[in-house]
């Protein structure tokens, strides 16, 4: 089986690679049964990550579906999926918090129009290039800071004022807030977590995360739980896609975002990379660096103009696909377009999910998210523990950006001085 070193440059899609060689009804039937797998995953969690970006629930479904379909149908890879990622949690909330949801779509509509340029320069080679502690270092941050997000859902607190964006002074407010626990959503919240952790246990090949967001809604509504629900705060999911609409731009708008679309820009590129350069890992071929970009960056566009969040390749669910038996690109699409239909047809059920239950589904994605193992290995040589605690410690208490910056930079010293020593 060719892997595609010899064409891993080439502005072409992977689809059109894999209808030009050959694709039977045995491959369709094949990626049907992994899209359905993959929209099961995907339907809870883009509701999750966008109630967690401090956004309605639709708007992480419209990114599934619009975003997902031309990840898959313009991407460099075969296998990838793409869809709202819990990455960029911490990017979109301070987003919407400062600039709007006006804000935030805007910005995603720039970074997509970035993507798609570092992909035309035939720049995506470079970021594979990021140190492996760096990767690490902020991926673990993520995870950390997200887990920090969800613990006021989690447990129903509630606060006197909004929320604290850094990550020191939210604990503390969280803190203080703690004699306004509820005893309801926190067994909802830490129970679906658990449920999730035991189906995937006992019972991989099940949708844990559905199975506890739905068990959590009938619990909440047969008992009546005193629990705040997708429907309480946020109203009835839509039935189905916005028309297209551009972001308001202004030269005033667009530089106030451009450093946050800048950040966006970084995170999805090193997000789909990556999720691409596993994707290889686990199947033996290789993905298009620059046309996975380009991908990324239309996708992105088309997102903002229908209402979605940022888009990038999503690792978890990618994975999902090759385990359920995907050949090609069509499972991707085909995902979301079978996300498009769960939401017309359960968008009135929607409304009866507890917020705690998808705070639950995020502290699954959080531990999952953490490379712990790599965390503590990197540990045992000072010069990549040096740059892991670097990249680690500034995105929790900074930013992501300022994270991957300060690694890279101490990694690039190091390269530097042993250059100089040699």
């Amino acid at each position: 089986m060719p892997d595609g070193s010899a064409t891993a440059h080439h502005y072409r899609p992977k689809l059109i690679t894999v209808l030009t060689d050959g694709y039977g009804v045995r491959h369709f039937q094949k990626d049907m049964l992994a899209a359905l797998t993959v929209a099961i995953v995907a339907l809870p969690l883009s509701m999750a990550i966008a109630v967690a970006s401090g956004v309605s629930p639709e708007r992480g479904l419209y990114a599934a579906v619009i975003g997902g379909f031309l990840v898959s149908a313009l991407g460099g890879s075969r296998y990838q999926i793409g869809g709202p990622a819990g990455a960029f949690i911490v990017l979109v909330s301070a987003t919407v918090t400062r600039f709007g949801l006006e804000g935030l779509l805007l910005t995603v509509f720039i970074s997509g129009f970035l993507l798609t340029l570092i992909g035309l320069l035939r720049a995506g080679a470079l970021i594979r290039y990021i140190p492996h502690a760096v990767t690490v270092g902020f991926t673990c941050g993520i995870a950390v800071t997200i887990f920090a997000s969800q613990l006021r859902d989690l447990g129903g607190l509630k606060l006197p004022a909004a929320e604290p964006g850094p990550l020191l002074p939210k604990l503390a407010a969280l803190g203080h807030a703690l004699p306004t626990i509820s005893p309801a959503a926190l067994a909802i919240g830490i129970g679906s977590a658990a449920l999730i952790f035991l189906v995937r246990r006992l019972s991989p090949n099940l949708p844990g995360m559905l199975i506890a967001v739905v068990l959590a809604a009938v619990a909440a509504w047969l008992f009546h739980l005193p629990v705040e629900t997708s429907g309480s705060r946020f109203g009835q999911l839509p039935d189905g896609l916005p028309g297209p609409r551009l972001p308001v731009i202004s030269y005033a708008t667009v530089l106030d975002v451009l450093p946050a679309a800048l950040s966006f820009t970084l995170l999805g590129a090193v997000e789909s990379l990556l999720s691409a350069k596993v994707a290889d890992g686990m199947t033996g071929r290789k993905h298009r660096y620059n046309m996975e970009v380009v991908a990324q960056g239309i996708a992105n566009i088309a997102s903002a103009v229908f209402g979605g969040i940022s888009v990038t390749g999503t690792i978890a669910r990618t994975a999902t696909n090759i385990r359920a038996g995907a050949c090609s690109p069509v499972s991707g699409m085909a995902h979301a377009l079978f996300v498009l239909v769960f939401m017309v047809l359960a968008a009135p059920l929607a409304s009866f999910v507890p917020l705690s239950a998808l705070a639950g589904v995020l502290v699954v994605v959080c531990w999952n998210m953490a490379e712990k193992e790599e965390f503590f290995r990197l540990l045992r040589n000072w010069r990549s523990a040096a740059v892991l605690i670097a990249t680690f410690g500034l995105t929790l208490v900074e930013d992501l950006t300022f994270g991957i910056i300060a690694g890279c930079a101490l990694a690039a010293a190091f390269a530097i001085y042993d250059r100089v020593r040699a």
